[in-house]
């Protein structure tokens, strides 16, 4: 009989009932807070004990809809840029992006050379930019083929989009799902640490291209290693490159998209820099953005609104999930048990050294990330006390949330992501013949991860 975990939304509501009775049996605790540059910060050492006061059955039931209320600006943002990414998929412009340059690698010998760097980097850029993943999953059937056609293995297919866009979203310097929410419940200005987490991505997406091109170097001298090589015999049988043959190319009106969504991350990138902007404006320069997009690409009224509803209608379940665990810190909050977790936690992530500690909330984060797989909803659950432990322990908020988004390296290789199970259904790679292959790879995430969180631990990272 298989081990099954239940889905997200019964984990967290567990944990609501877990926290709940938690609060009858655990010491309320409060630490003086001091004001630090704007920021309010905890006092190291003034613990001391509070009247606790117990949630019963009533704040239990009502802590999901309390949630929604206190975390109603994140899930407002989440919903309008899904929408807006809804609509910048619907114009097609990033398929075309996509298939213009799959169509050259019969046409050139250093396009071929070029085609793993290349749509790994633009994968990479999606996970890091627009938090592109589940997106990923189709490019699956479209890569296969192409792996096939130029001598690889499904493994290499599957790895390109999907290994691509998921470093991409671990690493990321723009994802507004992960780094923007993150920082924002941190009390961290929105995409503040932009030129190391840019340094992280770069570094993170050349190790992953490097495994992949050492892969094809091997399979290409010998297939036969390959663990799909049955299947990719099989395969060959039936190749048809006709999808990316009948491709014609790129449209004036793909290219406009394309610049007008290039624009739009400069934009965002300036207003946060020079305006401080933070998730109201960033929410509206995306929506205006779906506006322009869906000009220039000609929708009607009637295309635009349902790819932006669908978009929104998709991250649904990801509003549930920050309500659920907004709802958490709300009954730990009002039962006056968080600082006495905190005081608990510190001595298990404090070390002799920041870095240590660094690394301890790293290998925390990894660990829930397979229990909870959401970046916004883990950011929402994790970082009210990841950011003030991170205070206790000698830590930079900026470096707590790195460690929490490093912590989503693990995604490509747990059974309770939805998106690696599917991804490896469609492809139908068994997940244990595919955890076999990943372990390498991420063996060289786990050493990466904890050689750069070193770095902004010692230094003190802030900007």
């Amino acid at each position: 009989m298989k081990l099954r975990l239940p889905n997200t939304y019964v984990l967290l509501f567990a944990l609501l009932a877990l926290i709940a009775a938690a609060t009858w049996v655990v010491p309320g605790g409060r630490f003086q807070t001091e004001l630090v540059n704007g920021k309010t910060l905890i006092v190291a050492g003034s613990f001391h004990l509070i009247d606790a006061k117990p949630q019963g059955l009533t704040a239990l039931l009502t802590a999901p809809i309390k949630g929604f209320v206190e975390a109603a600006l994140i899930i407002g943002f989440v919903l309008i840029v899904g929408g807006a990414f809804a609509v910048l998929q619907g114009t097609e412009a990033i398929d075309a992006l996509i298939k213009s340059v799959a169509r050259a690698h019969s046409r050139s010998a250093l396009v071929r050379v070029a085609v793993i760097p290349v749509f790994v980097t633009l994968f990479s850029l999606g996970g890091a930019s627009f938090g592109m993943a589940e997106e990923a999953i189709p490019f699956v059937l479209i890569f296969i083929p192409l792996a096939l056609a130029l001598k690889l293995d499904t493994l290499t297919g599957v790895a390109i989009p999907f290994v691509g866009s998921q470093v991409g979203f671990a690493t990321a310097f723009l994802n507004p799902f992960n780094v923007g929410v993150a920082q924002g419940i941190a009390g961290v200005p929105m995409f503040s640490g932009l030129g190391y987490r840019a340094l992280c991505w770069s570094i993170a997406t050349t190790v992953t291209i490097a495994f992949l091109m050492w892969w094809a170097a091997r399979i290409k001298r010998s297939p036969e290693l390959s663990p799909t090589y049955a299947m990719d015999q099989e395969r060959r049988k039936t190749l048809d490159l006709a999808s990316f043959e009948a491709f014609t190319g790129m449209s004036g009106r793909h290219r406009a998209v394309l610049w007008l969504f290039a624009a739009t991350l400069l934009v965002m990138i300036g207003g946060v820099v020079k305006f401080g902007w933070y998730i109201e404006e960033i929410a509206a320069l995306f929506l205006v953005m779906a506006v322009a997009v869906g000009a220039v690409a000609r929708l009607s009224a009637d295309e635009f609104m349902a790819a932006f509803l669908h978009g929104a209608r998709d991250l649904v379940g990801t509003a549930l999930v920050i309500a659920l665990a907004k709802g958490t810190v709300i009954l730990m909050r009002e039962g006056q048990i968080i600082d006495t977790l905190l005081n608990a936690l510190a001595p298990l992530v404090a070390s002799s050294t920041p870095v240590l500690a660094a690394q301890k909330m790293f290998a925390i984060q990894s660990v829930i990330n397979f229990f909870i797989h959401s970046g916004t909803g883990q950011a929402a659950l994790t970082m009210p006390i990841m950011a003030p432990l991170a205070d206790l322990v000698g830590v930079t908020r900026q470096t707590a949330v790195l460690a929490f988004q490093f912590g989503e390296l693990t995604t490509p290789i747990i059974p309770t992501s939805g998106i690696t199970v599917g991804v490896l259904a469609l492809a139908r790679v068994p997940f244990g013949q595919w955890v076999r292959w990943m372990l390498p790879l991420q063996g060289l995430y786990l050493v990466m991860a904890l050689a750069l969180l070193a770095f902004p631990a010692m230094t003190g990272w802030v900007q």
